[in-house]
């Protein structure tokens, strides 16, 4: 990751400066500074009339001032700007001018100091001006050359630094905000990096849940069934031949067209979703979304293997036919008018009454059950009832099929997904009722 300015700066130099060659730099400048005034101050000291090792000392230590530009440029400005009239501190003004103009200060102040630079060097200027046209050592061609000569130097010295130091503080602050903003970014994007893969982990979670609960609706159902006939094809194999017979049929029919489904899903969980051609993604096993569409296809081909379609309110008919067959005593009520939904409400509706249904095989074999549905004006409502099982039915048979208590579950996360109300629990009389509401759309 792209690091802020402040990490990108090395190893702290001495005292107020950030880098070591920034305190090279400046030591450099304040030595040459120092020189400068120092042979200048010799002049200023003949001028004054003090010894001249007072003017160079004078100078040195006004030159030497350059040093401080990164603490207090005000100060180093302001410095230069006292010199001026000595006629010394060139490298002090021209310096310290860019390192003000680059630096955090108001830009009313930068144009405060600017201005007093200005005008005491064009007072400077226009004095020795006069002087050397006075001592000869310039040609006067007019009234015009000295104002000329003194606007000209003073802008040639004020100018450039403060327009030069204006532009690399901009465009320093501007480097300063796109790297912050880089960051910034950057710290944006991990954390919707580590949302997504939170988001990823959910909903792996909730393509596990639907597979199972997909599996657990095409292969629960019959094989309960089968469970449940293969009983009563052993209680009645020698007192009645034909029904035994009628019986391995079923079972028959049953565990193929549960092997057919079952079939269909193992065949999209190898090809990796049909489209891979039997590829697998390393390490990262049985892809989630394949094996869901396997097994909301079989799902789908629960009534008839070759179907297209999922199972609708109109296959409710066969459903209950077939727990009849098993030797479930069923009534199914309709109130309303029956009408046609959206097929995640059909299918949900059948799934419930499948599910209700082989709970009573499950643990309440024999009882006598109701199946009611309700088409009302913007919803659909099931409830699927049981009585006590009869005493004199044999209870091993439900006692022995297995339950995993997913069924339950399986329902309610269906009705609730679908924006529905899922209720369940026993009845007063001993029974067990299961009721669901659907809305239409």
């Amino acid at each position: 990751m792209t690091t802020t300015g402040e990490t990108h700066r090395t190893a702290g130099g001495p005292w107020w400066w950030e880098r070591r060659r920034s305190a090279v730099l400046d030591v450099g400048l304040a030595v040459a500074s120092a020189v400068e005034c120092g042979v200048e101050g010799v002049g200023f000291a003949r001028d004054a009339g003090v010894p001249a090792a007072v003017g160079v000392v004078f100078g040195v230590l006004a030159g030497a001032t350059l040093v401080l530009r990164r603490r207090w440029p005000i100060a180093v400005v302001l410095i230069g700007v006292a010199v001026t009239p000595a006629r010394m501190g060139v490298l002090l003004s021209v310096v310290g001018l860019y390192t003000l103009a680059a630096s955090e200060m108001p830009r009313r102040i930068i144009g405060a100091l600017a201005g007093m630079s200005f005008v005491g060097t064009l007072i400077v200027s226009v004095v020795r001006a006069q002087q050397d046209v006075g001592h000869g050592n310039l040609v006067r061609v007019g009234d015009w050359f000295v104002p000329f000569v003194a606007i000209t130097t003073s802008l040639g010295v004020t100018a450039p630094p403060l327009l030069f130091g204006l532009y690399v503080g901009a465009r320093r602050r501007l480097m300063e905000s796109l790297r912050e903003r880089n960051d910034s970014l950057e710290r944006e994007l991990q954390l919707l990096a580590e949302r997504a893969e939170e988001r990823a982990e959910w909903a792996r979670g909730e393509e596990r849940t639907r597979i199972a609960r997909e599996m657990h609706d095409v292969v629960a159902h019959r094989v309960s069934l089968m469970v449940v006939h293969a009983a009563a094809l052993q209680a009645v194999a020698r007192k009645d031949p034909e029904k035994a017979v009628k019986n391995a049929a079923l079972v028959g029919d049953m565990g193929r067209q549960a092997l057919t489904e079952l079939r269909e899903m193992l065949g999209v969980m190898r090809s990796g979703g049909g489209g891979g051609g039997g590829r697998r993604e390393s390490g990262a096993g049985v892809p989630l979304a394949a094996v869901g569409v396997a097994a909301a296809a079989a799902a789908a081909a629960s009534r008839v293997v070759d179907e297209e379609d999922g199972p609708c309110l109109r296959d409710l008919d066969e459903l209950v036919g077939q727990s009849r067959a098993a030797g479930m005593v069923v009534e199914l009520l309709v109130e309303g008018d029956a009408r046609s939904y959206v097929a995640a409400v059909e299918q949900t509706a059948y799934r419930v009454v499948q599910e209700a249904l082989t709970n009573v095989h499950k643990h309440a074999a024999g009882a006598k059950t109701y199946v009611r549905l309700a088409h009302r004006v913007s919803e659909f409502a099931m409830q699927v009832e049981n009585e006590p099982p009869p005493s004199d039915v044999d209870a091993g048979v439900g006692a022995r099929l297995p339950s995993g208590g997913n069924g339950l579950v399986g329902m309610k996360e269906r009705v609730a997904g679908l924006g529905g109300v899922f209720v369940c629990g026993p009845t007063d009389a001993g029974g067990y009722r299961v009721s669901a509401v659907l809305p239409a759309a």
